[in-house]
């Protein structure tokens, strides 16, 4: 007679049936390729105009392409030994990627991945939200549970090699033979919308930190190469001898597209405007950023190779600060933000992270005007420290805003400098009216023009020669094409990325030591320029010669009789 179900002991019941290793590789690589990789499946949607019978085909041939490398990498990736932890970390990759891909429309690319690398706490707990919180949970917390339980058949090592290998073979024959039937619209495709290969889960990720490590390794094990051996201060041709003070204010994430000078519609630069008004400030109506992450411009601007040399450089170079120190003037970097990416490495610098003013700095970050207020103290302990005397050969300060770092544009403003309302109050901008985005980022903007404006106030109570230099080191995207915040690959980035500000104030003194006439450097303002031209630039601001200054990538060459 046979015993009933319900008279079974639970050691009866039938134990779990082993998965073959082949299969359950094959179950993860079918998720990474359709669930780990929707942005990369909308994206193509999107680009097809007509859904018809060869724009699907199109699709499944991508996708099986997609299904076979991922199979090969996981043959390649996925054994025994470390089978879980690989899996999971996967999972994670890809829900992670997926969610800034589909949330700011950014893509991963190695300048992404450093500047993930680069990211303090502050910018960390900008990012968080429950909608980061639920992707992960259903993406990697319970898919990760049950890759994890999975009991698997242990085989003899050399026949999982061959197997394992031997399906590594089969994925890449069948990837090539799709490839090659599928070759024109494949090629069209990815010529015409770059953005794409940085798109696939999770080679892009594999890509990027393959290049982030070479790169950083290469440096690592290279010496730093000196520059500007040669620098000298240049004899002042106006009457005033007294050394100047020049601040460098390097802003961050403003576009110039919201920049009130540069025609916007709303005036977020009212401060600024009086001073144009006056005369004694030229606002830079056309400049474009080195890059379009902080990473990426900062070394940029202050290096004397210009942007596409420093794309493809892997040399560690001094850079512009490094040479104004070595002409004998005294330099100083003051930072409110994720730190001067290695430019101010050889120099006095401070960061206002510590700081606990309760007014500039509530909830552990402070607003941009921390910098004025510890500023004088920090000028004398460094003028004091001059070898040559207090500042008897001329100071430079550089300022690197927080400014408008997103998504959470709104922490950038103090609760009484919040003009333009209602604003975006989540970092999850897609959650936000349009208006509202842009309400927040105004405002934001709009302190920046308030910290110059009091910036320009404090240079003309010293009593010597005095100009202040802003420029952005990017600019931002606020939704326009479905893309927000930065990063996209300069070659492929809108205009909104990477078109920023730039205004110079020159004090009187400063004018005449110079000897610039006061037409001559507002004019230069109308041309098109761009971060290559502030290494060359700030050397003559500064006054300093070196045979490294290029005339030609000069603003102010125009303007200037530089001596022999």
């Amino acid at each position: 007679m046979t015993p009933n179900s319900a008279d079974r002991s639970p050691s009866d019941a039938p134990a779990r049936r082993p998965w073959h290793p082949l299969s359950l590789l094959l179950v993860l690589a079918l998720w990474l390729s359709t669930a780990g990789n929707l942005p990369l499946w909308r994206a193509l949607w999107t680009l097809t105009d007509n859904h018809h019978l060869r724009s699907g085909l199109g699709l499944l041939g991508f996708g099986l392409i997609v299904m076979a490398a991922t199979t090969v990498l996981l043959s390649l990736l996925v054994w025994p030994r470390w089978r879980k932890p690989v899996g999971v970390s996967l999972l994670l990759v890809a829900v992670a990627n997926s969610y800034f891909m589909h949330t700011y429309g950014v893509v991963i690319d190695p300048t992404m991945m450093a500047n993930t690398v680069q990211t303090d706490v502050r910018e960390v707990r900008d990012l968080l939200s429950w909608s980061l919180l639920v992707a992960l949970a259903l993406g990697v917390v319970l898919p990760g549970w049950w890759w994890w339980r999975q009991l698997v058949q242990e085989l003899p090592t050399r026949r999982l090699l061959v197997r394992q290998l031997g399906l590594a073979g089969l994925a890449l024959m069948l990837m090539l033979v799709v490839v090659w039937a599928s070759f024109q619209d494949l090629a069209s495709t990815m010529r015409n919308h770059k953005s794409l290969r940085y798109m696939l889960n999770p080679f892009n990720t594999i890509y990027a930190s393959t290049r982030l490590v070479v790169g950083q390794s290469t440096k690592v094990r290279m010496p730093l190469q000196t520059i500007g051996e040669d620098a000298s201060l240049a004899k002042a041709s106006g009457v005033s001898q007294k050394p100047p003070l020049i601040v460098l204010v390097v802003g961050e994430t403003v576009r110039a597209a919201n920049f009130g000078l540069a025609g916007y519609e709303r005036d977020t630069t009212p401060q600024l405007r009086q001073l144009q008004g006056s005369g004694e400030l030229a606002y830079f109506s056309n400049v474009t950023s080195c890059g379009t992450n902080t990473q990426v411009s900062v070394p940029c601007m202050f290096s004397h190779l210009g942007r596409e040399a420093n794309a493809k450089n892997d040399i560690p170079y001094e850079n512009l600060l490094d040479v104004l120190q070595r002409a004998g003037m005294q330099v100083l970097w003051l930072d409110n933000q994720s730190g001067c990416k290695g430019v101010c490495d050889r120099i006095p610098n401070a960061n206002t992270r510590e700081l606990k003013d309760p007014v500039l700095c509530p909830d552990g970050e402070c607003f941009d005007e921390i910098m004025l207020r510890v500023l004088p103290e920090r000028l004398a302990q460094l003028e004091k420290a001059g070898a040559s005397g207090p500042g008897s050969a001329g100071t430079v300060v550089v300022l690197h805003q927080m400014g408008n770092h997103g998504p959470a544009y709104y922490k950038r403003t103090p609760p009484d400098m919040k003009v333009f309302q209602p604003e975006c109050r989540t970092n999850v901008l897609q959650d936000c009216p349009s208006q509202e985005i842009v309400n927040a980022y105004d405002n934001a903007v709009r302190y920046t023009d308030h910290l110059l404006s009091q910036t320009v106030r404090w240079l003309k109570s010293q009593p010597r020669p005095t100009a202040m230099l802003y420029v952005s080191d990017h600019g931002e995207s606020l939704g326009e094409k479905g893309l927000y915040l930065h990063g996209m690959p300069f070659m492929m980035a809108p205009k909104e990325q990477t078109h920023v500000p730039m205004a110079l104030w020159l004090s009187k003194p400063m004018q005449s030591q110079l000897g610039w006439d006061g037409a001559c450097w507002k004019k230069q303002a109308a041309e098109a320029v761009s971060h290559d031209h502030y290494f060359h630039s700030v050397l003559t601001l500064a006054q300093v010669k070196t045979r490294m200054h290029k005339p030609e990538l000069d603003v102010f060459s125009a303007c200037t009789k530089r001596p022999d």
